[in-house]
């Protein structure tokens, strides 16, 4: 089969995909409103520190299984999360902060702290977050109190909650006033704390501008990548160069316009960060494919990614079921995407 094949072709020996497929759906999901629970009622959760952990873990597991089908359900997912912004946030944030801190060759102790404060550094403004995803006007003057506090807020309250590790709660607390220094230190000349607090805040950021909201459409990825990589290749921000090594510059999940004027969703990374596998959705003249095709844009007379879209600017209903599956077949046809 040649690799722009249809994937609703028989998959040969893949009768699993489909379970395999049910099962990731399934416990991101149940992830999903585990967390929704811990952030959003902290104080009536029994050993909060712990259940953090096993959300934590419960991540590590699903990342490690199948690195790119979590990235393509953790981005697809979390425009069209049932539990809210917030939640959606923190696992976007989790996700990437566990890739980056291998990317970055973090120690143990640093990669804990840095993956649990992204899955709660906002905990101080959990509800406000929700609401300001929804809404259309300007913020208020109390809107504007709660996030300037929030930090400080949050940190106060995971102290209170049983959270005793000082690198999780000072890159929490510190996660937004770490930007005064503007990033010029490299990172393994920062201490453990300030190192932390810099990752955390360029994830942050990252993560809201891909992410729609009623006042707002997302951005690109690409955009967004750039917005914190920096235009002057003599200061290249190290937290996005090891984004992209980490993720792709167009991770799997997100939309991309290929040369051939199809739009497409990026389904697997491979070992050029510029050159996914991808699913088209769309035609050149904007008409959903009545059978889905994928190709490896590293592939000689393959379609290449023209540019990158946000979420916003595809409108068809993916078959994340598909998806997934054709990634998995994909994947298993030699160098296909997965690394």
């Amino acid at each position: 089969m040649t690799p722009a094949a249809h994937a609703s072709a028989p998959v040969l020996g893949f009768e699993s995909a489909d379970s395999e497929y049910e099962d990731l759906l399934g416990h991101w999901s149940d992830l999903e409103s585990a967390l929704s629970m811990v952030l959003g009622h902290p104080r009536q959760v029994s050993g909060f520190a712990a259940k953090v952990q096993q959300c934590d873990l419960w991540l590590q597991n699903l990342v490690t299984h199948d690195t790119d089908a979590a990235l393509y359900l953790m981005f697809q997912l979390a425009a069209t999360s049932m539990v809210g912004y917030s939640t959606a946030h923190a696992l976007v944030c989790g996700t990437l902060c566990h890739l980056l801190s291998r990317e970055l060759s973090l120690p143990g102790t640093e990669r804990d702290a840095l993956v649990r404060a992204a899955l709660t550094m906002n905990i101080g403004m959990t509800a406000l977050q929700d609401q300001l995803a929804l809404q259309r006007t300007p913020l208020s003057g109390e809107q504007r109190q709660v996030i300037a506090q929030h930090s400080q807020a949050g940190a106060q309250l995971l102290r209170e909650c049983g959270v005793s590790d000082p690198l999780w709660l000072s890159a929490v607390q510190r996660h937004h006033d770490i930007a005064s220094d503007g990033g010029n230190q490299p990172l393994a000349a920062r201490a453990p704390a300030e190192r932390l607090a810099w990752v955390l805040l360029r994830i942050d950021r990252y993560a809201a501008m891909i992410s729609p909201r009623k006042s707002r459409e997302g951005r690109s990825v690409t955009e967004s990548i750039r917005a914190i990589v920096g235009q002057d290749s003599e200061r290249r921000d190290e937290v996005g160069m090891a984004l992209v090594r980490a993720t792709g510059l167009c991770p799997p999940g997100t939309m991309v316009r290929l040369d051939n004027g199809e739009v497409a969703v990026v389904l697997r990374r491979s070992a050029k960060v510029n050159h996914p596998m991808v699913a088209g959705l769309l035609d050149a003249q904007g008409k959903e494919l009545t059978l889905t095709t994928f190709y490896h844009t590293a592939l000689p007379q393959q379609p290449r990614i023209q540019s990158a879209l946000a979420q916003s600017a595809v409108t068809v209903e993916l078959n994340h079921r598909t998806m997934v599956r054709v990634g998995m077949y994909a994947a298993h046809l030699g160098d296909m995407g997965a690394r």
